[in-house]
């Protein structure tokens, strides 16, 4: 293995661990607070966030079903709404 590519490597993982290592100690410092909306620095490093996801993929099958049944539920939900008002 290259050297220099040993070594790159091993500077982004002590990259990583130093960002590891900032939040953990801003956690420490904010320990006892737990109500309310995260901390805007908690976004920018990545903890806490769904935004690194995926989105979920549906197949064109699985989404025509889904639509046919969202079609049945507000049928019935029309029905029930005339006959309410009736």
């Amino acid at each position: 293995m290259d050297v220099a590519k040993m070594i790159a490597e091993l500077r982004a993982e002590r990259a990583a661990i130093e960002d590891a290592l900032v939040v953990l100690e801003r956690l420490a410092r904010t320990r006892g607070r737990k109500r309310g909306r995260p901390p805007v620095w908690m976004n920018l490093v990545g903890a806490g966030s769904s935004a690194s996801r995926a989105p979920r993929v549906f197949s064109a099958e699985t989404r025509k079903k889904m639509a046919e049944a969202q079609k049945r539920r507000w049928a019935t939900y029309r029905k029930t709404q005339q006959t309410a008002a009736k």
